[in-house]
């Protein structure tokens, strides 16, 4: 048992690893405007009061009056200003809240993303390192934006929040619930508290509507319940405290053998559901478990699989007996619920014995016991199995003879020296001895050889085995009576011995496993050794898959392995697919012989394993699971680790390829422009001097290549990031207007087909970066539509959005590959890319696109053929009429 006197060490280690550590507060709210900020700032308020050193981080305030009302008490550091696509954006500053090193610094919105550029993308990072330098943190966040809870908010909401906080952040963190009933919170939104009133009337028919705040309210409630009960069993732990301390319910299914043990796991499942409790399926690994048989096997690992893929937790103790380990682990945990099957087979050969249940109850403090029924097991064929009951060796047998006789000799020579009253005693040596060194059997075997050789020399009437005075045969049943005791000592001495040195085994064998693979240099010698660790560990052959594009690519295998069939390939991809393990063994494509494993890393597979045996069976024990697990999540890390490397290295690479571009397109589109404005300013003198038509292509050779120039340069400033933006109202047919001039001599051949109507609002955009995008459309259309079709530009309104196309009658763009013609020097043969060109309009398009806040698509036409291109201007980017406003 468990010593539950002693503070649990791992408890105190984490104590000692928060020292120096600043504590943070979060004030978590179920939707916007419940009062978070409102309220951290008045906690905030009163700790300046009571002598605190407070400071303001970053509020945001919304506009609303209140809030910025309190904000006017607190010493507010300056935020920093950061330039992004033309604009300032202002974000916390990290550097002088550092170095002013308050007592308190109140953090606004922990899921916020910075701008980029700034020391940390998120927030929280930002938070984290304040805590680490010791400073305390008071900050706020919504349900929602918690990382485990953002697909149960999407599936009700249908809104999909995209910045989140990992769990990790709120597991050490004290949690205040700032909650207001759904009512309220809509009377609020209606009176413009949250949003301005045109946000809020859309607010309240899509996420604010009273069922989806009702259950983000649950939602918020449940998560600080559940880190309060976290925060309370640490303590437990730290403190060494006795009882289950549960304020909601933990549920633990203990799992053996036995045929319907999958009844048992259901039942768990059902209960935990009910209680919206969480559930652990454990395994107590006796002694006892190294006598079962391959059917046992098989029982267990299918069951203890059931659990895994029901959402349990799988744990196995190692223990001595079952009610230790039950009972300990139950502490540990604290338990409210236990799960037990009906075991009867157990009363014929230990009547004395009370029911698990009652050992459980009696051992493990406030815990429910629940004993559910199971099936009669047939005892045909089952051996009886006690800890210490164990055959010797036939050597052994011989050992505790010559034991007792040494022993007889011993005492016939003593008797006659020393005249002896109770020879008896000599004979309690060889049995004790057997009973320690060989068992129970061998023990049993040296009571009686002592009880007859002491009967038959030195109980009267000696010589033979008749016993004259009753008193001797207490003599006999003692030395009996003392092989049994000392042989279930030894044993459980023994068993525990084992357990140890079974721990010790495995422990060792994930150390010198993660030392093997973490020596590997690179990422095909790490495959080859992680298949050939687990072979030498298990003693069965090992294949290790990867995904591919045309499925499971097969990397490395032990022995080694030329191919797989359709069914193992089947196998491997459900388990990298599922997540879960398929093949021989599983409950998934058992005509397989190999068992795949995934291997998870960062919540996604990482590659999958195969394990089979020469002889078909089953690869893996069920014993052995747990141990194969920890090597496989060893592994993942490891690989995930070196493929987060490899890819370091290719985006250093492309970093470095990117700024040499960026350095050779500005050098050379620099030292193009000089000569080219001469060369244009000379061709417009001779046009006036000479009459040439000559000077006419000479003209329109020189705008193309001026036009070239100015993409390179365009794309150079991309590049760099340096475009910066001026936005302004335009007028899309003023615009059209202007580019289709520009590109008259590209258009030529072609009628231009408007199909703009006036009544469409302007849009904000930066008016030269528009023209260059029309001007690149407009000539990619002229160039490569087929000679007298015409080119159609039409706008039309979208739900959300603003359409802008142009469409042409060429060849069009090969299916499937309309995201690569805006690539940067991609040319796609057999469409809009495949003639004579840089390659560089298009993808100046998007980027221009991009900067401003609009999005650039391509597609077919239907009929007649040809290429659409298209930019979409969201509602962000439309300027209405006071009327239209309203209308809309």
């Amino acid at each position: 048992m468990a010593d539950d006197s002693r503070p649990d060490p791992d408890a105190l280690l984490r104590i000692a690893a928060q020292e120096g550590r600043g504590r943070l507060k979060v004030f978590l709210g179920a939707a916007p405007g419940v009062g978070k900020t409102w309220e951290m700032l008045s906690d905030g308020a009163e700790r300046r009061k009571a002598g605190a050193d407070v400071v303001v981080g970053v509020v945001e305030t919304h506009g609303r009056a209140e809030t910025e009302a309190l904000t006017r008490g607190h010493e507010i550091i300056p935020r920093r200003s950061e330039a992004y696509q033309g604009r300032q954006l202002t974000e916390m500053d990290m550097d002088a809240i550092l170095a002013r090193r308050p007592g308190l610094v109140l953090v606004d919105e922990l899921a916020h993303s910075n701008a980029p550029g700034s020391r940390h993308p998120k927030r929280y990072q930002d938070v984290e390192e304040l805590l680490a330098a010791g400073i305390d943190v008071y900050s706020t966040i919504n349900i929602q934006h918690i990382e485990s809870l953002n697909d149960i908010v999407a599936s009700f909401t249908h809104v999909r929040v995209r910045e989140t906080v990992p769990d990790r952040i709120l597991e050490s963190a004290e949690i205040e619930v700032v909650d207001i009933p759904p009512d309220e919170l809509i009377e609020r939104l209606k009176q413009g508290k949250v949003y301005i009133p045109q946000e809020a009337t859309r607010a309240l028919n899509h996420f604010f509507s009273k069922s989806n705040l009702s259950a983000l309210r649950e939602l918020a409630l449940r998560r600080a319940a559940q880190a309060v009960d976290s925060q309370m069993l640490e303590h437990v732990r730290q403190h060494a405290l006795s009882g289950s301390w549960a304020s909601g319910d933990r549920v633990v299914v203990a799992v053996s053998e036995a045929p319907d043990a999958d009844r048992l796991i259901r039942a768990g499942k059902r209960m935990a559901d009910a209680l919206r409790a969480s559930w652990t399926a454990v395994h107590v690994d006796t002694p006892r478990s190294r006598a079962f048989d391959e059917d046992d096997r098989k029982r267990l690992a299918n069951a203890l699989n059931l659990a895994n893929q029901l959402g349990g937790t799988v744990v196995s103790v190692p223990a001595a007996d079952v009610v230790e380990g039950l009972a300990s682990y139950t502490r540990e945990v604290r338990a409210t619920q236990l799960i037990l099957g009906h075991s009867a087979h157990a009363a014929w050969y230990a009547p004395w014995r009370r029911p698990v249940a009652d050992q459980i109850l009696q051992a493990g403090g406030d815990l429910a016991v629940h004993v559910l029924p199971t099936k009669a097991q047939s005892t045909r064929g089952r051996r009886l199995y006690l800890p210490s009951w164990r055959a010797g060796p036939t050597s052994a047998y011989g050992w505790t003879l010559l034991m007792v006789a040494a022993v007889t000799g011993s005492g016939l020579a003593l008797f006659q020296v020393l005249d002896l009253a109770n020879v008896g005693l000599l004979y309690l040596l060889p049995v004790m001895v057997a009973s320690s060194l060989f068992g129970l059997r061998a023990g049993l075997f040296a009571g009686v050889a002592s009880s007859l050789a002491y009967n038959f020399l030195f109980l009267p009437p000696t010589g033979s085995l008749t016993i004259a005075n009753p008193e001797n045969v207490v003599s006999i049943v003692v030395l009996l009576g003392v092989a049994f005791v000392t042989s279930q000592f030894s044993a459980r001495i023994r068993d525990q011995a084992e357990l140890a040195g079974s721990s010790a085994r495995e422990n060792a064998a994930q150390a010198g496993f993660l030392r093997q693979i973490s020596a590997t240099g690179n990422e095909e010698e790490l495959l080859q050794t992680i298949c050939g660790e687990i072979r030498r560990m298990f003693a069965v052959r090992t294949a290790l898959l990867v995904a591919a594009s045309g499925g499971p690519q097969l990397r490395a295998a032990v022995p080694p392995e030329n191919r797989f069939d359709t069914i193992e390939l089947a196998a491997a991809q459900w388990a990298m697919e599922k997540n879960q393990p398929a093949g021989l063994g599983s409950d998934t494509l058992t005509a397989s012989d190999w068992l795949f494993y995934p291997l998870r890393a960062a919540g996604k597979v990482v590659a999958v394993i195969g394990l089979a045996t020469e002889d078909g069976s089953q690869p893996i024990r069920s014993d052995d699971i747990p141990l194969l697990m920890s090597l496989l999540d060893q592994a993942a890390l490891v690989l995930e680790r070196m493929q987060l490397e490899d890819e370091l290295r290719d985006i250093a690479q492309l970093k470095d390829r990117d700024r040499l571009r960026a350095a050779l397109l500005s050098s050379v589109s620099h030292d193009l422009r000089t000569p080219l404005t001469a060369i244009l300013g000379i061709t417009q003198e001779l046009r006036g001097a000479v009459q040439d038509d000559r000077l006419d292509m000479l003209e329109s050779e020189a705008q193309r290549l001026n036009r070239f120039i100015a993409n390179l340069l365009d794309m150079a400033r991309v590049e760099a990031g340096v475009i910066r933006l001026k936005l302004e109202p335009v007028d899309l047919t003023d615009a059209i207007g202007s580019a289709v001039h520009d590109t008259r001599r590209a258009l030529a051949g072609h009628d231009i087909e408007l199909d703009v109507s006036p009544s469409l609002p302007l849009v904000m955009v930066d008016a030269q970066l528009f023209h260059h995008c029309l001007i690149n459309l407009l000539d990619n259309a002229g160039r490569y539509a087929d000679p007298g079709t015409p080119v159609r530009i039409a706008a039309e309104r979208r739900p959300g959005a603003l359409c802008l196309s142009i469409l042409d009658q060429g060849p069009g763009i090969p299916a499937g590959r309309e995201g690569e013609i805006f690539e940067t020097f991609i040319r796609i043969e057999g469409s809009d890319r495949s003639k004579t060109g840089t390659g560089l309009g298009l993808a100046i398009v998007k980027a221009f696109a991009e900067a401003m806040g609009l999005t650039a698509e391509a597609a077919n036409r239907d009929e007649p053929r040809g290429a659409r291109f298209s930019l979409l201007f969201p509602d962000n980017r439309l300027v209405r009429e006071p009327d239209q406003e309203q209308l809309l």
